[in-house]
């Protein structure tokens, strides 16, 4: 089959699936399946699947056809399942999920040609010019097996090549190639299947944090050689008891910024056994963000759920005391978490009009000169979207500020202004979008500046091309004698020079003026500490002008 044929077929299609499932949104269907709602937003709903319960039960089958869009392969297309052995292919693990898909107009996501784990000791030993060899033969052989079959629409190329501070994972991969490795593959992947999306995927990359920033560099450097990324992948293995990442939907819109797709490829969110309904709640509401960031975000395909059913879940071989992770129990047995997702999907079919009760008044502590800790009593939930979390703002007469938000009932806002009365009040929402009353007003002034105290901003270019750059770093010092617990970064655009993306900031623009107030993983710096953030811009062409006036308090 000809490039221009399989593109054609591969479109028919997808039009096919969305033809199946974009239902008229009315509430007879409010207990659709997954993939209903999710087409109906032009998002596909997917979950990795194992070779083994496909085979042999019929609950798991018939769950997976039902409720689920896109499929992936948890392991059957992996390197030691495709190729054991060097030159020795073998793809029935790989052809039973493909065929499987294609009975059920889903998409398949190939996962994943090039990774550091279930690669055979023959590849890691390789020299390097044998190593390239096998990986071009790999990646042909594979991906070249299914180019031409429509339902495989895209691929993990690259997985985790980073370690999580933002360094290079030292894998045999890194070792023996350097970074080239990764670009390799996705010209050898491009070259296999022209029509295939091809993705880059690594985990702890939900939020803005130095790793997502590595990958946001390495994205943007690749594109802008010509290296054929298409997609951005955030696995998305989460847990209950370590917070959720609140800027997952700002980090998803700075990749689509970078002219990428994006989608979650892995989530599962696991929480410390044993299992009750407090933990569910948690766990629903966390699986509601999710999807709510991606239905937030144009450029965001869909989410993967990392298998579907509790008794199929790597994680309580993997995380000591750990487990629950996924929407269904061991029974298959729907939970919490599923009505989440399904109603975080139907979105404007949700019958959900009832807000969460008023949150308590808030009570201020660990006041600072620029940052402050409140907590209230939490609110109650009893129109079946669930409680998504609060919205916490300054009052200011006619406009008033949104101050941050969070999904527990306290938060810690940092980049606050010394010397400065707040009054401020919280709202509760729901998965629905419903947003309680105000609560009462807590009132609360921050401290002087400490004696000795400053900070200073300095931006430095890191690349630009015709009609855009990136800056990074921009450096901020505590040039104080005293810790400090937050910051604000002022600086001024070029005339015609427009924000693009920022990271490990929170970043407002009026006018030219833009402001970027510290994080809240960065905003607590000794004395003579510094941390950074960056940005990218657009500009008119052949503009050479760069930001100035960098300030900092």
């Amino acid at each position: 089959m000809s490039v221009h044929s399989s593109s054609l077929l591969r479109l028919l299609t997808l039009v096919g699936m969305l033809a199946a499932f974009l239902l008229p949104a009315t509430s007879a269907e409010a207990s659709a399946p997954l993939r209903t709602h999710a087409a109906a937003r032009g998002k596909f709903i997917g979950a990795a699947l194992a070779t083994s319960p496909l085979a042999n039960e019929t609950s798991y089958r018939t769950i997976a056809a039902t409720e689920f869009s896109q499929v992936t392969a948890e392991n059957a297309m992996k390197w030691e399942s495709t190729e054991p052995n060097q030159g020795q292919f073998t793809f029935s693990g790989a052809d039973a999920i493909v065929n499987f898909a294609t009975q059920n107009n889903q998409q398949v996501h190939g996962h994943t040609l090039i990774w550091h784990q279930q690669t055979p000791g023959w590849v890691q030993g390789l020299s390097a010019s044998a190593m390239r060899t096998a990986i071009q033969n790999h990646i042909s052989q594979v991906v070249g097996r299914y180019a031409d079959n429509p339902a495989v629409t895209s691929w993990d190329v690259v997985n985790e090549v980073f370690d999580d501070n933002g360094g290079w994972r030292t894998s045999f991969w890194y070792n023996t190639l350097g970074q080239s490795f990764v670009a390799d593959a996705f010209r050898a992947a491009r070259a296999a299947d022209p029509d295939a999306r091809l993705c880059i995927n690594d985990y702890n990359v939900e939020g803005i944090n130095a790793k997502s920033t590595a990958m946001y560099n390495l994205v943007s450097s690749l594109r802008q050689q010509g290296v054929p990324v298409d997609c951005v992948g955030f696995q998305g293995h989460l847990a209950i008891q370590y917070g959720f990442p609140s800027d997952i939907q700002q980090n998803m819109q700075r990749f689509a910024d970078l002219g990428v797709q994006v989608r979650v490829t892995e989530l599962d969110i696991r929480m410390q056994m044993p299992r009750d309904s407090s933990k569910d709640t948690t766990q629903a509401t966390y699986y509601r963000n999710v999807i709510n960031a991606c239905n937030a975000v144009t450029a965001c395909a869909g989410v993967t759920i990392w298998g579907f059913t509790d008794k199929y879940s790597w994680v309580p071989d993997t995380f000591s005391g750990q487990g629950a992770a996924l929407i269904y129990d061991e029974n298959y047995q729907q939970k919490p978490a599923y009505t989440a997702v399904h109603d975080a999907l139907a979105g404007g079919t949700s019958t959900d009009t009832t807000p969460p009760t008023t949150p308590g008044t808030p009570t201020s502590s660990n006041v600072t000169s620029n940052s402050a800790t409140l907590t209230w009593t939490a609110s109650t939930d009893s129109g079946g979207s669930g409680l998504a979390g609060y919205n916490v703002y300054r009052e200011q007469g006619t406009t008033d500020t949104q101050l941050g938000q969070s999904t527990t009932n306290s938060i810690n806002l940092t980049g606050l202004t010394p010397n400065t009365q707040y009054q401020v009040y919280v709202r509760a929402r729901d998965g629905a979008g419903n947003l309680s009353s105000n609560s009462a007003l807590a009132t609360f002034t921050t401290q002087s500046g400490p004696s000795g105290g400053g900070c200073t901003a300095t931006g430095t270019i890191q690349t630009q091309w015709n009609n855009g750059y990136v800056v990074q770093p921009v450096t901020v010092t505590n040039t104080g004698s005293s810790a400090i617990t937050g910051w604000t970064v002022t600086f001024t655009l070029p005339a015609g020079h427009t924000l693009a993306g920022s990271w490990n900031a929170s970043v407002t623009v009026s006018g030219q003026t833009v402001t970027a107030k510290n994080a809240g993983y960065n905003g607590n710096l000794a004395a003579n500490a510094s941390t950074s953030f960056g940005f990218q811009v657009t500009r008119p062409s052949g503009n050479t002008q760069t930001p100035s006036g960098y300030t900092c308090a």
